[in-house]
């Protein structure tokens, strides 16, 4: 991480712009507080990708908040949505300077662009569509980008891709769980049954009717599991049964 953090310092000397890609789900968790002193000064973009998978109207509040510091967009790179906008926001952020540069005799000035954000963001299913193309290697886990590149995104814009920044501690018990979460964290760090566990108490406490709707549990059966001595592990116990994924027993 501190080799990436150098190159990025030393490639943002040839930046114009920076987009900091932040998961919509959790946005607060998702922000490497090191790009933010990194990208100091420089014209920045802040988009909420993967707004598909978080409640909209939490994506327009955090939108609303995060203006205070920069241009926030909302995306979604699977289908597309926001996308255009954001090549037009770039292109309108460098209108006065493109004039400037016409000005004094240099045309057609190259807009350059650094995308920054944590591991499994989407940075690469962004940069695939935003480039339309399908260079970039995408994966549904943390590190698939090792190496920076640049790909042309439109007519004189070019974006530099790096890889994933992870912050070396976390400030909270909270951040780690919601990364574990949203799968940037790696499964070998830290045990999948206990984020199932911990994901499943969030799940209670913030989203109950939708919980109990999406593995078909009724009202009576939740109220009883809630009399069990641990009602989290005896829920997850019904949640697998109704999923048939528990091995049933036998006796020799």
């Amino acid at each position: 991480m501190a080799k990436t953090k150098r190159e990025i310092l030393e490639d943002l000397k040839l930046i114009d712009i920076v987009i900091e890609l932040l998961d919509a789900r959790i946005p607060n968790s998702s922000r490497n507080p090191d790009i933010q002193q990194l990208t100091k000064g420089k014209k920045k973009i802040i988009l909420l990708n993967k707004c598909d998978l978080a409640d909209e109207k939490i994506n327009q509040k955090w939108q609303k908040t995060l203006e205070k510091e920069a241009i926030t967009l909302v995306t979604d790179s699977n289908s597309g949505k926001g996308i255009e906008k954001v090549l037009k926001t770039i292109s309108a952020m460098m209108e006065e300077e493109i004039e400037k540069q016409k000005q004094r005799g240099r045309m057609n000035k190259t807009i350059r662009v650094m995308i920054l954000g944590i591991p499994n963001v989407g940075k690469s299913s962004f940069i695939n569509r935003i480039s339309k193309k399908t260079s970039m290697e995408v994966g549904n886990k943390p590190g698939v980008t090792r190496k920076k590149q640049w790909v042309r995104i439109g007519k004189n814009q070019e974006l530099l891709d790096t890889p994933g920044v992870l912050w070396p501690k976390f400030e909270s018990q909270e951040v780690a769980l919601n990364l574990a979460f949203t799968g940037t964290i790696k499964d070998d760090i830290m045990e999948q049954v206990e984020i199932a566990y911990e994901l499943l108490k969030v799940f209670v406490q913030k989203y109950q009717k939708n919980l109990l709707e999406r593995y078909k549990i009724t009202d009576e059966e939740f109220s009883h599991l809630q009399k069990e001595e641990n009602a989290t592990y005896a829920l997850m116990q019904l949640i697998g049964q109704k999923r048939g994924a528990l091995k049933s027993r036998r006796n020799d």
